[in-house]
């Protein structure tokens, strides 16, 4: 395995638990090991953990045996956002673990136990997309950034979901020995060094429009059935029963913008899954009700930060293996 200019004084600890994500604690474990920092697993209470897959994870101690460390990285679990018990609970440890660190970073959901100890108030932050929007609602002093692959705030520093934890150890590497040691040991991980765009372009369908009012999710569904139909404001308005005035109010409450870049938005995401079932972006721009494909073009990069056709490649069907 590749090593980087010794880092064998960085030491490097993992705070893990029951339920933890396995790829939040490996895949940062792999970029720093390959960069020959000293790496230790830390648990409350020096107890092994069973991760969210089932995998035993032994650790090296509880997290008041931990020295002080260089970096402290905290992995994350589906199950932190729901339980405010659990991220209680783990605030003693993470604070005697966080106390003298150089710098704290998060992967995933890890971020809520950041968020809970009020290392985020004030800064700009990221997680999961799919929990960005209940992190914003949960803890309002946090400035959530719900594209953003990985973010650094003096030491402070989140990532998105899963394999964002290997970008984010990236990243760090590069800090401490510069961005060829950090190149080398992306080449002998085989991974980028850095991914183009943003995590809104995993995200499922239909979750860049999230509504609990009925009258306007049928007005998106509507849009979503036949895009390419007009569904200009007067169209939209008859449809919800509204004056157009009182339909861009709604909109306006419910996302911050007009009824047609809603609409526009909506068809972009529409676009996405043409791309993703083999369309051309040509056949994309047209079915979509976006038009050209400059357009196409033009949102589908201010959306996702990356053009259609590089989306496409990474994202389309294989469809079947052949030899």
């Amino acid at each position: 395995m590749f090593l980087s200019p010794a880092s064998s004084g960085r030491h490097v600890g993992i705070f893990v638990f029951d339920g933890v994500q396995l790829l939040d604690v490996t895949g940062p474990a792999e970029v720093f090991h390959a960069a020959g920092y000293a790496l230790k697993l830390y648990s409350p209470d020096g107890n092994d953990v069973t991760s969210s897959a089932g995998v035993r994870l032994a650790v090296h101690g509880a997290a008041f045996e931990a020295p002080v460390l260089d970096t402290l990285i905290l992995a994350g679990s589906d199950t932190l956002p729901g339980s405010r018990s659990l991220l209680t609970g783990l605030q003693p440890a993470l604070l005697t673990l966080a106390k003298d660190a150089r710098r704290i970073a998060s992967v995933c959901t890890g971020a809520f136990l950041l968020a809970e100890a009020g290392y985020l108030d004030g800064l700009k932050a990221t997680t999961h997309w799919r929990f960005a929007p209940q992190l914003s609602l949960q803890y309002p002093r946090v400035a959530v950034q719900e594209d953003s692959i990985f973010i650094g705030s003096g030491r402070i520093f989140t990532s998105a979901g899963v394999t964002a934890g290997i970008d984010l150890a990236l990243a760090l590497v590069e800090e401490d020995h510069g961005a060829a040691a950090a190149r080398d040991v992306a080449r002998e991980l085989v991974v980028f060094m850095r991914r183009e765009g943003g995590q809104s372009q995993f995200a499922s369908p239909g979750e860049t429009q999230r509504t609990a009012d009925d009258g306007l999710r049928k007005i998106l569904d509507a849009v979503r059935a036949n895009p390419a139909a007009g569904h200009s404001v007067t169209d939209l308005a008859r449809r919800a029963g509204l004056s157009t005035r009182q339909l861009a109010r709604k909109f306006q409450a419910e996302w911050g913008s007009p009824p047609a870049k809603v609409v526009a938005a909506v068809r972009v995401e529409v676009a996405r899954q043409m791309l993703e079932a083999g369309h051309s972006v040509t056949s994309a721009a047209m079915r979509s009700g976006l038009g050209s494909d400059e357009t196409l073009r033009r949102l589908f990069g201010a959306t996702y930060g990356v053009a259609p056709g590089a989306y496409q490649k990474r994202f389309r069907s294989t469809g079947s293996w052949t030899t």
